[in-house]
């Protein structure tokens, strides 16, 4: 992804580019195409379970196809800022939502499945009622620099004279945001990963534990749930995973500058973003929360913390 304009070379035009290379339309569409679908399914599967607090991975899911259509119509438009400015910050943008929903299931998963006894510090490092507001607060306030930083450097305009010094201060912010995301998310990735051999002390008991206290776990709403919540936790490690991997990306982008290999070559940023971020929506799709969680409400019911 170009971080700063400059003239479109063998075409003559005066035009100025916001691209550091020809940006190619037929990527653009199959990521666009990708994306769409993915983003219809999840909807469907959004109404269907009736989980609302789903909704974060609809709207993640909406932006990155919004993005890269808009990228379609950017790589036909290459002098035109608000196009230019509205596929990079959606692109930028919606894999910090994909966090936070990490961050919910993680938490959501943590009730289900640890007796209220043993939710402590020593399990998670993190008390788990607090999982999703701590991460979720780091979370924000990534998404706000980042956004602030891809404005900034997606407007700058190269006839201005402090220029330079306006591409240094968008920079300098969006980088402040993806290493705030990236060491609280390199924190919950390393409690994440731990609780995967951890929580299997308890798999044996849930049964028990539900019923004893006379309800179902598996019938919500209307809705069997499958007891299969460790392929939940796998696929919610692997995401973060690919959101890690996707940090590190930006996060060399930003540090390389408007001249960096990652800034100058499309195929970059279509590897270590659009492929490496689609199966954190993708995988969701059949691997649902819907499936394995009783509660998928805004808030999880008293008796269930």
């Amino acid at each position: 992804m170009a971080l700063m304009i400059r003239s479109v070379p063998d075409t003559g035009d005066s035009s100025e580019s916001l691209y550091h290379y020809e940006p190619s339309l037929a990527v653009a569409i199959v990521a666009a195409a990708f994306y769409g679908v993915a983003f219809l399914l999840t909807l469907v599967q959004w109404a269907r379970y009736k989980s609302w607090v789903w909704l974060t991975m609809v709207v993640a899911s909406a932006m990155e196809a919004v993005g890269y259509i808009a990228r379609c119509v950017s790589s036909q438009n290459v002098s035109e800022r608000p196009i230019y400015v509205l596929q990079f910050s959606l692109i930028i943008l919606a894999p910090v939502l994909m966090a936070a929903c990490c961050y919910i299931l993680f938490s959501r998963i943590v009730f289900l499945v640890v007796p209220r006894e043993f939710r402590t510090m020593k399990l998670c490092w993190v008390p788990p009622r607090f999982i999703t507001p701590i991460f979720v607060g780091f979370d924000i306030v990534a998404l706000l620099l980042q956004l602030v930083g891809a404005v900034m450097l997606s407007s700058v305009d190269s006839d201005d004279l402090d220029a330079s010094q306006k591409m240094d201060r968008g920079k300098y912010i969006a980088m402040a945001g993806v290493i705030i995301q990236l060491i609280a998310f390199g924190i919950f990735s390393v409690a994440a990963a731990r609780f995967n051999f951890i929580s299997k002390r308890f798999s044996n008991s849930i049964d028990e534990r539900f019923e004893a206290s006379g309800k179902s776990m598996y019938i919500v709403n209307g809705l069997v749930k499958k007891k299969h919540w460790p392929a939940l936790l796998r696929v919610t490690n692997f995401s973060t995973l690919m959101i890690l991997v996707r940090s590190i990306y930006r996060l060399i982008e930003f540090t390389e500058g408007n001249s960096g290999y990652t800034n100058t070559h499309e195929w970059v940023m279509y590897v270590f973003d659009a492929l490496v971020i689609f199966p954190c929506v993708a995988l969701y799709i059949y691997w649902h929360p819907g499936k394995y969680l009783p509660y998928l409400g805004f808030r999880l019911p008293k008796h269930a913390r």
